[in-house]
């Protein structure tokens, strides 16, 4: 191999990195946001205490030992070394995805993948740590009560719409 294609390779590869990067910030920003977020919660609220902020929201500590939607809940335990494994494994996917982006990849693309990161990387953080995630915006319409969830929870369902509507965009780019 030549100088001149040893030195496109290391361009490239530095190039990809730093396309990545400013993604990576941002899952990071998420992460912080998520556990700052549940920090103040604990530190305030005792599990099940809660403040209602509109006739339509409350903030509430909650503790989801399940998935999205409280699923699986009432299984005996085995399901948080799951969702733990499956989060570490989703998150080594995406980084690895992340890293792959060419620097002009499409930003909808990459800020989907790094709101999907950083919310599975806020809730695996709480799984590790305490066995539960800690869950506290809870949306309720008279006595009809929304599941409760987090920011985690939240970058989730954004970065999966920004996902959707990628994959959208780009069926259409293509026909």
């Amino acid at each position: 191999m030549n100088t001149s294609q040893t030195t496109l390779q290391q361009g490239s590869v530095q190039g990809i990195q730093r396309g990545a990067a400013g993604w990576l910030v941002v899952s990071l920003l998420v992460v912080v946001a998520d556990q700052l977020s549940k920090a103040y919660i604990v530190h305030h609220f005792a599990e099940f205490e809660f403040v209602s902020l509109l006739p339509v929201l409350e903030i509430t500590r909650m503790h989801n030992v399940g998935a999205a939607f409280s699923f699986l809940a009432s299984a005996s335990g085995w399901q948080r070394w799951l969702f733990i494994g499956l989060a570490i494994a989703v998150s080594g996917g995406i980084i690895v995805w992340l890293l792959r982006l060419q620097r002009n990849a499409n930003a909808l693309l990459a800020c989907g993948l790094a709101l999907v990161l950083g919310g599975a990387l806020g809730n695996v953080i709480d799984r590790i740590r305490l066995g539960h995630v800690i869950d506290f915006i809870h949306f309720h319409w008279d006595r009809a009560y929304f599941p409760a969830f987090n920011v985690a929870d939240s970058a989730i369902t954004v970065g999966a719409a920004c996902l959707l509507l990628d994959a959208l965009f780009e069926g259409r780019r293509k026909s």
